[in-house]
């Protein structure tokens, strides 16, 4: 029985030799090929011409099951890795074959496993969490059910109904994924994050990432600052230091963040700007190239990216001076 790894995950496990400058801190195996679904982002969906190895910009070599399950237990990826997270491919088959993988790594780690899928009821939460899975990622993509609607299949509205369903039955058990540069405003992107930490729902930022192959191939990635001020948005709400509706927008833009920018600077350092999602998950290059500036950093960021990371909000916003100089 196989089953594909980021090749970063491979490094670590040591399955493969490649250089990398970020290891991965949780293990990422996929489970499912050739999706039902057909997202005009994904490498996996039903009518991508993209190669069958690839999630986002990664690529997923498979190995022997078992090798894999045994080297999660090795000192060496021990040192390195804080999780295991699924991301099943829904092929109809692929979740039912996920509960047998989170049955063996349970009998093989003592890793935490996140598990990022499609349950379509609460019940199949729930089998899930029964099995030791500690966070499920039901992904929403898009802020919107317009921007869902023109990128994904099904109904944006059932699926975040049973994601606002299951986090009120299994708090602190569920997560989502929103990806900036479908098409979505900084406002909209904005209220949606607000309404999904209301109500204690984890979310992974991702940037969009153009895949060749897919129907969204010559959409380019949002721009720096655009994605630099949803990251501080995104901070400030999870952290609750500020929220949404203290905001000032225009034409969808933030342009006030409601705290002073040089204090925020100085309070939060990078930490915005680095990878969000489950604890101990950091994605080493998921949505970036290599030798370009970072959407995600996947390390702490050093002095110089902390200050041209918050250059881009310096320049874009335009702050109330006599709003909250001082509450950070």
């Amino acid at each position: 029985m196989t089953i594909r790894c980021s090749l970063g995950t491979a490094k670590v496990l040591g399955l493969k030799k490649v250089k990398a400058d970020a290891l991965p801190t949780t293990a990422y195996l996929m489970v499912g090929e050739h999706c039902r679904f057909d997202c005009a982002f994904c490498a996996q969906a039903r009518n991508s011409g993209a190669r069958a190895d690839l999630l986002s910009r990664i690529s997923w070599p498979k190995f022997e099951g078992k090798e894999v399950l045994e080297r999660l237990d090795f000192p060496e990826a021990q040192s390195v890795l804080q999780r295991v997270c699924f991301q099943v491919v829904q092929d109809r088959v692929a979740l039912e074959e996920t509960k047998e993988w989170v049955k063996r790594v349970r009998d093989n780690s003592r890793l935490p496993i996140c598990v990022s899928a499609g349950p379509r009821t609460l019940e199949e939460v729930k089998e899930l969490l029964d099995l030791g899975v500690d966070h499920i990622s039901i992904a929403l993509d898009g802020a919107t059910p317009e921007i869902y609607a023109q990128t994904k299949d099904g109904s944006w509205k059932e699926r975040f109904t049973l994601l606002l369903e299951a986090a009120e039955k299994f708090p602190g058990h569920m997560a989502t994924h929103l990806i900036v540069g479908l098409g979505e405003s900084e406002e909209e992107m904005v209220n949606c994050l607000q309404t999904l930490y209301d109500r204690g729902i984890t979310v992974a930022l991702f940037a969009f990432t153009p895949v060749k192959g897919t129907r969204m191939e010559g959409i380019k990635p949002p721009k720096m600052p655009h994605y630099r001020r949803i990251q501080v948005a995104h901070d400030l709400i999870r952290q609750g230091l500020a929220r949404a509706d203290q905001f000032r927008f225009h034409e969808g833009k933030v342009v006030d963040f409601y705290l002073n920018i040089d204090e925020l600077q100085n309070t939060r350092g990078g930490a915005p700007f680095q990878t969000s999602g489950c604890k101990g998950c950091n994605r080493p290059y998921y949505n970036e190239t290599p030798g370009e500036e970072l959407f995600n950093y996947p390390r702490l960021l050093t002095p110089n990216e902390v200050e041209v990371a918050w250059g881009y909000i310096k320049v874009e916003a335009k702050p109330n001076e006599d709003r909250g100089r001082s509450r950070v």
